[in-house]
């Protein structure tokens, strides 16, 4: 059958879907550098801007791929949604392209967010637009590579939709079994980025604030924010930003400094960057209060450091010179693990340092500085063991380390892309003459 492949990236639908015996005839990709490596990769021009493009121009197919952005749905961003300016309206692209032609299928991919964005008002338009509006049978899932054999958690939701009824249609079954890690890893990599000396120091330092605690003693499950120890600003009925200034007077901020005597602007200088927002309502126009889960953050992270505060204060005030924020937050996700960072699977994200055991890689982002880091090499994975988790080994890649980083975290997972193609695209299809030129008039 023939596809298009939009908001194409590195090429991850095109990998699935060519392996399949499927051809490409039409691609559409907006940044120049990941344009110009599909065309090397795949031997096909790229559109550069689908808005732009005359929908009757693209060629006839049979199956529509995207994994359109998932910015607008994103954790990680301001989760505008479809009211993005930028990016939001790019969905009803895909529903006018998809009516005009009218393929037997498509498969769309996104973050795993998108099902439940804007209290799933966001779900109830796609699912409105897919169903009633160009009336296609859809069904949807949240699937990781993880489930099938692939070593790395990344969630994401498939959307596939069919013009003939999905009757013939199974979500591919879980496997109990997945591959090690090790077998994704280069044993001499030539070409690895060694972990910077001053990330080395704050992994000491951290190793060092594990061993402060007794090992009859588990670790917290909850994250570490270190610039609650000590602290006593009021958090529990409203938010700081609200709080009379008599009241932060009284009390101390990040690691207990005193807020007293300062200025207002110095208080807040002095508070947490995570309790500084004045969120508001957007009906009432009130103060939102915290939810529950930072609530207890604090409050967790508060009688931790009450409860060994004699054994913790030394590194803690070495742990306060640290220069980043993000870097005083620590994240132990090896539960009953060894207590030794350098066995684990390492990530410095803007939520903190962040230890994950080695039977799953985390989750790709398209932040270069969160690239998974393999502690027992102090090293970076490399471009090519980042493609081998996303099924996508042996094709070219971005020559930056941080370009390359961004697309593959921006990518579909090919190999799970073609376990669900497989059950989804019908070869019977190919075997109706009549239908085929039927559609090649309609279209022509």
């Amino acid at each position: 059958m023939r596809f298009i492949d939009l908001f194409a990236g590195l090429g991850g639908f095109h990998v699935a879907l060519e392996e399949l015996g499927h051809e490409c005839v039409f691609a559409s990709e907006k940044k120049e550098h990941l344009a110009k490596l599909y065309e090397q990769n795949f031997g096909i021009d790229v559109n550069r801007d689908i808005t732009k493009v005359r929908i009757e121009e693209i060629p006839h197919f049979d199956i529509l791929c995207a994994g359109f952005p998932c910015q607008p749905f994103s954790k990680a961003g301001d989760q505008l949604g479809l009211e993005d300016e930028r990016n939001g309206n790019l969905f009803d692209k895909l529903v006018e392209i998809i009516d005009y032609h009218k393929p037997k299928y498509f498969i769309l991919e996104n973050v795993r967010n998108l099902k439940s964005h804007d209290n799933f008002n966001t779900w109830k338009y796609i699912k409105d637009k897919l169903e009633n509006k160009i009336k296609y049978h859809i069904d949807d899932k949240i699937l990781s590579p993880h489930n099938f054999g692939i070593p790395q958690h990344r969630e994401r939701i498939f959307i596939i939709g069919s013009k003939n009824g999905l009757n013939h249609f199974n979500w591919p079954e879980k496997k109990d079994s997945t591959k090690s890690v090790l077998d994704f890893l280069e044993k001499t990599p030539s070409n690895f980025t060694k972990l910077e000396d001053e990330k080395i120091e704050v992994l000491k330092l951290w190793q060092e604030f594990i061993n402060c605690i007794p090992l009859n003693d588990n670790l917290p499950s909850f994250p570490i924010w270190s610039m609650e120890f000590g602290a006593t600003y009021p958090f529990e009925d409203e938010i700081p930003f609200r709080t009379p200034d008599y009241t932060l007077e009284n009390s101390k901020g990040n690691f207990g400094i005193p807020l007293k005597g300062m200025t207002r602007e110095e208080k807040f200088n002095n508070l947490p960057n995570y309790v500084k927002k004045n969120q508001l309502d957007k009906k009432t126009k009130k103060p939102i209060p915290f939810p529950n889960w930072k609530k207890h953050y604090i409050r967790s992270n508060r009688a931790f450091y009450e409860k060994y505060r004699t054994e913790l204060e030394p590194v803690v005030e070495k742990i306060k010179k640290l220069g980043v924020s993000s870097w005083q937050k620590f994240e132990w996700n090896v539960q009953g693990g060894e207590r030794d960072l350098s066995k684990y699977i390492i990530q410095f994200r803007g939520s903190g340092v962040r230890i994950k055991k080695t039977d799953f890689f985390p989750s790709l982002v398209t932040v270069s500085t969160q690239i998974p880091i393999i502690g027992w090499e102090n090293r970076y994975i490399t471009s090519s063991e980042g493609a081998r988790i996303q099924s996508l080994n042996g094709i070219s890649l971005p020559k930056n380390l941080g370009s390359c980083f961004g697309a593959l975290g921006n990518a579909v997972n090919a190999n799970l892309v073609k376990i669900i193609a497989e059950n989804l695209i019908n070869d019977l299809d190919n075997n109706n003459p009549i239908e085929t030129v039927n559609q090649l008039v309609e279209n022509s």
